[in-house]
Order: structure tokens, then C-alpha cells, then sequence
């Protein structure tokens, strides 16, 4: 995977709602009604992030999930991390 350029970022971030920069990596908290509907989401989560063999860092606690995007082989935002934020955006839907 090739890092994306700063132009290529921002271009990204704009198809992305709630979506950042943070810290060098694509992070979006994403908020639940419960723990229950959090733990879903990422159970959900984890069968595309297993078939992409691209895997976040992701943080939870109650009804919060933190999610930071890199792809640490390149050093950076990759177009891995894009496809990534937009599924899990899709599957909050």
C-alpha cells in the first residue's frame, strides 16, 4: 500500500462524515444507544475488517467506540483506511 498524499486525504475525508485527522491517523467516535448496540456494531465490524486483513485501532467504552485508521507498513493514511472508514460508516447506518 502506497500512503496517501495530504490532497488525497482531504479528498477522502470529504466522502466521510464525522471523520478527521488525528494524530496522523483517520479517527471518528462513533456513539451508540447502549453497550449492547456498540458491541454489535463492532462484532458487525469485525467480519469486514477480518476480510479486509486490515484491522483498526479501536477503543470502547459503554456506548463509545473510538476508531483510529493507519496502515503502519506504509507510515501513514492508506486507501485501505478510506475503504475502511466507509464501510464502518455504512454499517452505522
Amino acid at each position: 500500500m502506497i500512503r496517501l498524499s495530504d490532497e488525497q486525504i482531504r479528498t477522502g475525508l470529504a466522502e466521510l462524515p464525522g471523520w478527521s485527522v488525528v494524530n496522523s491517523k483517520l479517527h471518528k467516535d462513533f456513539i451508540f444507544d447502549d453497550f449492547v448496540e456498540a458491541f454489535g456494531f463492532m462484532c458487525k465490524a469485525a467480519i469486514y475488517i477480518e476480510k479486509m486483513n486490515h484491522h483498526p485501532e479501536w477503543f470502547n467504552v459503554y456506548n463509545k467506540i473510538s476508531v483510529d485508521l493507519t496502515t503502519h507498513d506504509a507510515g501513514g493514511i492508506t486507501q485501505n483506511d478510506i475503504t475502511l472508514a466507509k464501510t464502518l460508516n455504512s454499517l452505522k447506518k
